[in-house]
């Protein structure tokens, strides 16, 4: 018994999954180029075999365990780590027993989907997972994370993977990175600077942040100069390891385009404390307006995730920290909230700014006009919540009338789930493909044009986008 059908994901309709598959047989073994995630680098740099089933598929992964939670389980009972230390669960067999149990929640859902396509290209199995197959599926990924072909390089060789960039803070020191290139090991893996400790005055410890930045940039974060200069710095650092984008998670859009004069006091304020909740706001915009300058100055591609409302629970928050699936998307402008960094490098040639959104009420309204016409602006595919066969569809057909193609930049897998890297990357494809078979079947793209795009989305757009 397959776990992924063939026809998976193709339209029903005989003539239409035809073209469909057709298309997509000439993409699905393109190599992989994943220009933003969360994988992390030190499993590239030490090369050490992955833990348990449990601790590789489950417990990072918060898809998995806010859909746990939303139905009664307790984080601990799934490994998943407290603030203050407290017990939780770490033998891997019983996490994956309980997982195995509840696996009836995930259907219909991408999580599902992913976890299927990996169980079966990835380790071989064909019965469906439940709880009378757990111990089954423990023991078959355990013996295979034991052997050589399934440690971090030799997953990247199999997965066909061009390159792969990770998400690194401001203040990281890169080592990971730094032992990745020493080793002499060909894959190739990039940081992404993402500076929000450090431009986002409510992200816990800021002050803190600054000093340590100062430190290890070497510039003065006592003055707004110096504070600019150490962003360039650090910048420059990431460059030297590869880097060729950058990354900001605000809260909002909203941008600013203040004078010299007026940015510095601000900073002023900020730097000391004083600063009540509209000026941090102010600043948070302002900084998205200066990392679009430093990118149209130094070249690296400016990301921009914003609208996600993080750590809604602030129980969950203050027991479990960060990422553990109470981030809940919110409405967004763009129009207005774009347009001061858009008057700074809109029609800059040089400048390269990548949307995303979770508001998807955007897509047709504001951001598909917007990089329909704005230079410097491309359009990320579908994110996050987003992420999904559903999601996927409605980025196409809400965007492409207006931004066409070619003002979006294919696909990013943004995950730290390194095993499923392959899954979420098939599925837009076969996704992209039967949108490219049904304006194929109704006359209104060639069929010579379709396959030509299927190459662009698969593989050729990511890599124009983001420079590599």
């Amino acid at each position: 018994m397959a776990l992924i059908d063939p026809n998976y994901l193709f339209p029903a309709d005989p003539a239409l999954r035809t073209v469909a598959r057709d298309l997509y047989d000439g993409v699905r073994d393109l190599p992989i180029v994943s220009p933003h995630g969360h994988t992390d680098p030190r499993w590239y740099a030490e090369n050490a075999a992955f833990p348990d089933p449990a601790q590789l598929l489950i417990v990072p992964d918060h898809y998995i365990f806010r859909m746990l939670f939303s139905q009664g389980h307790r984080l601990e009972d799934f490994g998943v780590a407290t603030l203050d230390s407290a017990p939780v669960e770490t033998d891997g067999r019983t996490i994956w027993r309980r997982f195995a149990k509840s696996y009836d929640l995930f259907r219909g859902t991408p999580t599902r989907s992913w976890l299927d396509y990996t169980f079966q290209t990835l380790f071989g199995l064909d019965v469906p997972l439940a709880e009378r197959t757990a111990d089954h599926y423990y023991d078959t990924i355990a013996e295979a994370l034991a052997t050589d072909a399934f440690r971090p390089r030799a997953l990247f060789e199999r997965f066909r993977i061009e390159v792969i960039a990770t998400t690194d803070g401001a203040l990281d020191d890169l080592s990971a990175h730094r032992a990745i290139r020493d080793s002499g090991w060909q894959g190739r893996v990039v940081p992404t600077y993402r500076p929000d400790a450090v431009v986002d005055p409510d992200f816990e410890g800021f002050a803190a942040n600054l000093d340590r930045l100062a430190d290890v940039s070497g510039a003065d974060t006592g003055t707004w100069n110096g504070y600019l200069d150490a962003h360039r710095r650090r910048r420059a650092a990431f460059q030297a390891l590869g880097a060729t984008a950058t990354d900001h998670g605000h809260p909002t859009a909203e941008t600013a385009n203040l004078s010299v004069a007026e940015a510095a006091r601000l900073f002023d304020r900020v730097r000391r404390g004083a600063a009540d909740a509209g000026e941090r706001a102010l600043f948070r915009a302002q900084m998205l307006t200066e990392m679009a300058r430093m990118s149209a100055e130094d070249g690296l591609v400016m990301q921009i995730h914003p609208g996600s409302l993080r750590n809604h629970s602030a129980a969950m928050f203050a027991r479990f920290g960060r990422d553990k699936g109470f981030d809940i998307p919110t409405r967004t402008d763009y129009v207005r909230a774009l347009q001061p960094l858009l008057d700074a490098v809109g029609t800059d040639p040089r400048a390269s700014v990548i949307l995303f959104t979770l508001d998807e009420t955007s897509y047709a309204r504001e951001l598909a006009p917007l990089a329909g016409v704005y230079p410097a602006l491309k359009l990320g595919p579908a994110w996050w919540f987003h992420d999904s066969p559903e999601g996927m569809r409605r980025f196409r057909e809400a965007t492409t009338e207006t931004a066409g193609f070619y003002n979006t930049v294919g696909f990013n897998d943004d995950t730290r789930a390194f095993p499923s890297i392959p899954a979420r990357h098939d599925v837009a494809r076969r996704v992209d493909c039967t949108f490219l078979a049904r304006l194929v079947t109704e006359h209104r793209l060639r069929e010579a044009e379709a396959h030509e795009l299927a190459h662009d989305l698969a593989y050729g757009l990511a890599k124009k986008a983001y420079r590599l």
